[in-house]
């Protein structure tokens, strides 16, 4: 039996907005892929907008932007 809900939420996690991976967040936020090892860091404490699809960690790029919009307003 197919489980539709769970067919639409992959179909939707693979849009472009959607960030899959660790290096692919880390690229996004620190321009280079060999801080996902940071990215993990901040999963682990709960400090991304991050959700997981299996064991892959993924982003919405406009969750991340918001988040660094906030980071950049608390530290001003």
């Amino acid at each position: 039996m197919t489980d539709f809900r769970d067919a639409a939420q992959t179909a939707d996690a693979r849009s472009p907005e959607v960030l899959s991976g660790a290096e692919a967040i880390a690229v996004y936020l620190f321009g280079e892929k060999r801080f996902r090892r940071k990215v993990y860091y901040l999963v682990q404490r709960h400090a991304l907008p991050v959700f997981r699809i299996g064991a892959n960690v993924c982003a919405r790029k406009n969750a991340l932007s918001e988040w660094l919009k906030a980071k950049e307003a608390a530290g001003a």
